[in-house]
């Protein structure tokens, strides 16, 4: 019994050593050069033989050992922190900015580019003023470009005289950068708040991208549509104040809007669906929030967005021809 005991220990403790340097390995991939990511794995993998070692040999050692090399980890991961000024990729480059005096917000770095490509857009950032008593609509705005159980989460909000403005918390890249799905749980990218007209990024994925994306209004009273565009305004001024790191997690386009949501309306439950976005509308249909009710699930043709490419020329702009009919 004395040895089968002892077996497990030696088996748990390697399978921390394992796990603790897999961790190590990983987080300092996206934070070091290449030679000094080399020089960090043979540290990393020296120290994890010298540690098991220790462990056949005598029980004190190794626990002082693991517990020193985890703090050195820690206190090296602790110093990674946000950072408000990079060479940024052009389209997240700027942040939306606020200034809200009684019922008027102004936004600076509105975002209206057009897109030619993926990768090249003519660049046009604007400032815009808003009335939030002019406040008229909400839509829930969901883009799927691979995998349907995962979408990209955005809210436009639309005014009496015609014009949207859409949110979209994304992930804040450098010029470099693609997003990197296992990078997102190592700090690898900031979070930004993107402000933009629908024409551009709506258009972006649906003619450019070829994105399955779908708006669903949402049936919210104006006192409620006023509260969630002021939450948009604060997070707007609070990444501004202090950066802050996009979690693939815990902080994505999905559980930041859920937060948001959840601050003003603290009955709404925690849903799978929350992770799994591709599955946002049919959550929001459940909560019967949606001004139509069906299952959000069944690709409703009303409610997807077409290539603008097919749609008729008429002398509507883009966000009232995308709603025309519906």
């Amino acid at each position: 019994m004395f040895q089968l005991t002892n077996n497990f220990k030696h088996i748990a403790f390697a399978a921390v050593v394992i796990l603790g340097a897999l961790w190590s390995i990983t987080a300092t991939r996206f934070h070091l050069s290449d030679t000094a990511w080399y020089f960090a794995v043979t540290v990393i993998l020296v120290a994890s033989g010298g540690l098991t070692w220790l462990r056949l040999r005598a029980r004190a050692p190794s626990l002082l050992g693991i517990a020193l090399c985890a703090t050195g980890v820690f206190a090296w991961y602790q110093t990674i922190t946000p950072e408000q000024n990079k060479a940024w990729a052009v389209d997240v480059s700027r942040g939306v900015t606020a200034i809200v005096k009684a019922n008027t917000v102004r936004l600076r770095n509105i975002r209206d580019f057009e897109w030619q490509t993926s990768n090249t857009a003519t660049h046009r950032w604007f400032s815009g003023t808003y009335d939030l008593t002019r406040l008229k609509s909400v839509d829930v705005i969901t883009s799927v470009w691979d995998n349907p159980d995962i979408a990209h989460l955005m809210v436009s909000f639309g005014f009496y005289d015609g014009e949207n403005v859409v949110f979209s918390v994304e992930t804040r890249r450098e010029a470099h950068e693609a997003f990197n799905t296992v990078g997102g749980f190592f700090r690898q990218f900031e979070l930004v708040l993107i402000a933009a007209t629908e024409r551009d990024i709506l258009k972006l994925r649906t003619d450019i991208r070829q994105e399955r994306v779908r708006m669903d209004p949402v049936a919210l009273s104006h006192a409620q549509m006023k509260d969630l565009f002021l939450s948009y305004v604060r997070l707007a001024q609070d990444l501004s104040d202090a950066p802050s790191f996009y979690n693939t997690l815990t902080a994505n386009c999905t559980t930041v809007v859920f937060n948001l949501a959840n601050s003003l309306w603290p009955e709404m439950p925690l849903d799978w669906r929350v992770i799994l976005s591709g599955h946002v509308p049919d959550y929001l249909d459940r909560l019967g929030v949606l001004e139509q009710t069906y299952d959000a699930n069944d690709g409703r043709a009303a409610n997807l967005l077409p290539d603008s490419s097919n749609l008729p020329i008429t002398g509507l702009n883009y966000s009232e021809l995308i709603r025309f009919g519906r």
